[in-house]
């Protein structure tokens, strides 16, 4: 699961990377040293988030902090605080899912589906992040996200804020007010899809920072999708979409999940962001 930028790919250290005294400790250190000290810890794009770290840099000690985590191999996100998401800037904290580029394709087809959604619920929502870009795409919509992990219902609260959305704590659809039911137009599910036996093969960013509910979706990845579907219909409004992403492998059978559920099913794909997104309609 791609991040803004490429994870290091030297072995993180429980120590500083910087020999002590840090080289960045005594005088704000110029760009270039900060290139060289991602690039030798095997940033790809050192040149970028050297820019990035340093325009979140106040002092010489916070700079020398930001780039010891990053170097340890924090995503780069939580390194920041904040991730770009649909050009909006998502404040993300250590423990939460940080949003991934490609799953800005699956609010481009919820906005293409349902263009003047008045009711939004992001289920599974982490930051909060598809609920927040939905927010600024409609005009004033009802706004709810939900989150089994404290930690994300935190995150999200505060991302949803300025929208005025509702960020509930509870597993899946339990969390939500029954008054929703019948009612949404636009449900996105980010639901974990990493099937259990793969959680080991992600790369050391998402297996070490993030939580592992938000990535382990069961035996074959599709346990948490299929519980949303068989629900989703029950809490639509007519013509409202369930939209879900899913990897290459597992499409065929997350579009089977949603057609059992009653719904109208179609797969997109984004191959510039090797993005997959099942879409079901409630007709």
């Amino acid at each position: 699961m791609p991040q803004l930028f490429s994870t290091p790919t030297s072995t993180p250290s429980s120590t500083s990377s910087f020999p002590s005294p840090s080289p960045f400790s005594a005088s704000f250190p110029s760009r270039d040293s900060v290139v060289a000290a991602l690039r030798a810890a095997g940033c790809v794009f050192a040149e970028d988030e050297a820019e990035l770290v340093l325009g979140a840099a106040r002092t010489a000690g916070e700079l020398n902090a930001l780039v010891d985590r990053r170097v340890a191999g924090m995503p780069l996100e939580l390194v920041l605080g904040w991730a770009e998401f649909c050009g909006l800037r998502i404040a993300v904290t250590p423990g939460v899912f940080v949003p991934r580029r490609r799953t800005e394709f699956l609010v481009t087809e919820a906005l293409a589906h349902a263009p003047d959604a008045g009711v939004v619920v992001d289920l599974c929502c982490g930051s909060g992040a598809v609920g927040a870009a939905l927010a600024a795409a409609l005009d004033r919509p009802e706004v709810h996200a939900a989150d089994v992990d404290p930690a994300a219902v935190h995150c999200a609260r505060g991302n949803l804020a300025d929208a005025g959305g509702r960020v509930y704590a509870g597993d899946l659809f339990d969390a939500l007010p029954a008054a929703l039911r019948g009612r949404v137009d636009i449900l996105a599910a980010n639901v974990p899809y990493v099937p259990t036996g793969e959680v080991a093969l992600l790369p050391a960013e998402a297996r070490d920072h993030e939580p592992l509910v938000a990535l382990d979706g069961g035996t074959d990845g599709l346990q948490v999708l299929r519980r949303v579907a068989a629900e989703a219909p029950r809490w639509l409004a007519p013509g409202g979409c369930l939209l879900a992403e899913t990897s290459e492998r597992q499409a065929p059978a997350a579009v089977d999940a949603f057609t059992r559920a009653g719904l109208t099913t179609r797969l997109a794909v984004c191959e510039e962001l090797y993005a997959h997104v099942v879409i079901g309609v409630r007709e």
